[in-house]
């Protein structure tokens, strides 16, 4: 690292790794800095920086994914008010109300293959099915939930799969009113949509223990709290450290190592270490270049000449 950008009043490099791991263990914002003893626009600005940079190393490695069995499913969070609140909301933003996050895992390395965060809507479902499709190498087997969205997505995008659908049923008895938790499960139809999908792999059982893991990881995702995201890019860039935490630097318990070493994308974990030093780098580079075009403008000044 250049002595310029050493410079800059830049957080030591252990410094930021200690606020990025507290994020992924369930931290808010404003405890870590605390804890870290750093402004809360600090921890915000890292926060974004590396979220950028997280989302862009999900979009450039994980590519040409050999799977098997693809299990999707949508969890609920809102930003700054729920949907029904949002018009009597004093000065909510664009992009208030309820946010669906979208996730496809692989049943067997347990990779997150895409995300995708927007509403329920079909038009959301097309975009995150498209997603996913250019990210596999081969035919899978694809199971869903019964959200009709899934059907026109998948149809929409022309997916090559065998596709099935587990609809479960629940009991319509609550334990007593006021009961936040959801009622029941009493059983499952498995659909048969498209392909010939085997019947013992439709199962969405890993990608909903995967949302409790995303609801155990990041604070803005915990209900009944005051943690929610307050603004939807915040939101977008936890999401993206969250994705790149679960699948390069959190080994699995299960697989004694981390998803993406399951699926044959790497041969050793990523540290944040890594990710910080090539976030330098490019923020290094960026610096030169700026620079560069500073001294390349000015020497093709014509200055006149003096008497």
């Amino acid at each position: 690292m250049s002595s310029y950008i050493r410079g800059m009043n830049k957080l030591p490099l252990e410094k930021r790794v200690q606020i990025l791991t507290m994020m992924v263990e369930g931290s808010s914002l404003r405890s870590i800095s605390r804890v870290c003893d750093v402004s809360i626009n600090t921890v915000t600005k890292l926060l974004i920086d590396a979220g950028v940079a997280c989302a862009e190393y999900h979009d450039q490695r994980v590519r040409n994914v050999a799977a098997k069995a693809v299990q999707c499913d949508e969890i609920w969070s809102f930003n700054y008010a729920k949907n029904k609140n949002v018009k009597s909301a004093k000065s909510a933003p664009e992009g208030a109300g309820d946010v669906w996050t979208w996730t496809a895992i692989e049943a067997d390395s347990k990779l997150i293959v895409s995300w995708h965060v927007g509403d329920r809507s079909a038009d959301t479902g097309i975009a995150f099915m498209g997603d996913l499709k250019a990210r596999l190498a081969n035919k899978v087997q694809l199971t869903t939930d019964g959200h009709r969205a899934y059907l026109k997505a998948v149809e929409v995008v022309d997916f090559d799969a065998d596709y099935a659908m587990l609809n479960k049923i629940f009991a319509t008895d609550y334990a007593g009113p006021g009961r936040y938790s959801p009622p029941k499960c009493i059983g499952a139809v498995k659909s048969l949509i498209m392909g010939n999908p085997d019947p013992a792999l439709v199962n969405t059982s890993f990608a909903e223990r995967q949302n409790l893991t995303m609801r155990m990881a990041m604070r803005r995702f915990t209900r009944l709290t005051n943690a929610f995201s307050k603004k939807f890019e915040n939101h977008c860039h936890a999401l993206a450290l969250y994705f790149f935490w679960y699948n390069w630097v959190r080994s699995h318990k299960t697989l004694g190592m981390t998803p993406a070493m399951a699926a044959g994308l790497t041969q050793l974990p990523v540290k944040f270490t890594d990710l910080l030093t090539a976030m330098d780098a490019e923020e290094q580079n960026r610096i030169v270049e700026k620079r560069q075009a500073v001294i390349e403008d000015s020497e093709k000044l014509s200055w006149p000449q003096s008497n």
